[in-house]
């Protein structure tokens, strides 16, 4: 996972909670059969002397306990670089424009029905 953080982050070494095979599943977003990260890593790390929890996605497998770095905001500690990766935040306007996009061509498909009468 080669990345550079955002500036002002901060390095520390998160533990592997669990680790966890993921079946394929049906995606409704991608309309196909997930093909990507087949693991579902879940992690504990400390920041200002809370500990924070986070998952992510992985192509292999990370056996629990071990540790791996994580960069993590200052001002934001819940935030890191692991689970921004997995979380994509566009997925949820994407359903959003979806589910609205349907209901405006399903009322325009009303309408015409209607007026054909």
């Amino acid at each position: 996972m080669p990345h550079t953080p955002p500036p002002g982050w901060i390095e520390t070494q998160a533990t592997v909670t669990t680790c966890r095979f993921q079946f394929a599943r049906m995606n409704t977003l991608t309309l196909g059969v997930q093909t990507g990260d087949k693991y579902r890593i879940t992690f504990d790390y400390y920041a200002h002397g809370q500990l924070y929890s986070g998952e992510f996605q992985s192509p292999k497998a990370i056996p629990q306990n071990e540790t791996i770095p994580l960069h993590y905001n200052p001002f934001n500690p819940q935030e890191n670089d692991r689970a921004s990766i997995m979380e994509a935040p566009g997925h949820s306007s994407i359903f959003l424009v979806g589910v609205v996009g349907s209901i405006v061509l399903s009322l325009a498909w009303l309408a015409v029905l209607r007026g054909c009468h």
